[in-house]
């Protein structure tokens, strides 16, 4: 299908009330088996993990965004502010009293929308993350798109005026810091590939891994002028060696759940990739690599 041919079909969609197809099924399957928990902003959906652990999930934009609100005894940490397209701090004042501060799985816009409502923010110290603290209209406002919405957006959202607006970085980290929630220590596990400052977070007592875009299920963006496929493939088995350790993955999108035993094979996946021994199928101008239950989109 022509670019052009698609617009169009979106638009058509968009104008008559139908749904987009990405969001027909959903709630994806996997939501079921997760304690809700109620909150008055119906942009979100919220569910209980573990105690101490919240997944704040956007499922009325493509992207399915998930952020995760991680509790401690003395303070309470919030892995990336989503689409900023509804307000993300007053979803998690609801949630806790504790003070709050912000890590970000990597700054591409769907991850960093609300950073500017949190006055402690933290990043990868990476010129990738300097660049991304000014803020972004062309990126933001793709993610309005036809086709990009599910449903209604929340009163009073300005479309024509939305950006990712800019932010403040209050602590710079590296590969191996650790941070301390008082009963909760999480460590920073660097995981350059889809970009530059990507991370991942490990709660290393519960067998936890925050995985950001790292892994998700759904097809993996590995196509953008900052992604860097070597460095993808070190980072993908550098997790893929922790699984032993672990009892959950949380990614970034779609699904807040998932089995550790993955990892190993998106590596092998991967690998096949690189050596054409997969046969890709074209998406949108680009080329999807389909594997049972995840798929990598690439140039």
């Amino acid at each position: 299908m022509h670019f052009a041919a698609g617009i169009l079909i979106a638009l058509f969609a968009s104008q008559s009330g139908q749904k987009p197809e990405w969001c027909r099924d959903l709630p994806r399957p996997a939501y079921s088996r997760l304690q809700r928990v109620n909150v008055p902003d119906k942009w979100f959906e919220v569910y209980r993990i573990r105690p101490g652990l919240f997944a704040i999930y956007e499922p009325h934009q493509q992207e399915e965004i998930i952020s995760y609100l991680i509790v401690g005894e003395k303070q309470a940490l919030l892995f990336d502010t989503g689409m900023g397209i509804s307000n993300i701090q007053g979803v998690v004042a609801g949630l806790t009293k504790l003070p709050v501060s912000v890590v970000n799985s990597h700054t591409h816009n769907d991850h960093v929308g609300d950073n500017w409502r949190f006055s402690d923010v933290y990043g990868m110290d990476t010129d990738f993350t300097r660049a991304n603290t000014r803020g972004s209209r062309e990126d933001a406002q793709a993610e309005l798109a036809p086709g990009e919405i599910c449903g209604a957006l929340p009163p009073g959202f300005d479309s024509k005026a939305y950006s990712t607006k800019p932010f403040h970085i209050t602590r710079w980290l590296h590969d191996g810091d650790k941070i301390d929630l008082g009963g909760r220590t999480l460590q920073v596990i660097g995981t350059p590939g889809h970009t530059r400052d990507s991370i991942a977070l490990l709660d290393e007592k519960n067998g936890l891994l925050f995985t950001g875009d790292t892994f998700y299920a759904g097809p993996i963006y590995l196509y953008r002028p900052e992604t860097d496929l070597d460095a993808y493939v070190a980072s993908m088995q550098k997790l893929a060696a922790m699984a032993p350790r672990l009892t959950l993955l949380l990614p970034a999108h779609n699904v807040p759940v998932g089995d550790p035993a993955i990892l190993s094979k998106v590596v092998t996946a991967m690998q096949q990739v690189r050596r054409g021994e997969v046969k890709p199928i074209s998406k949108d101008g680009k080329h999807e690599y389909v594997f049972d239950g995840f798929s990598f989109l690439m140039r």
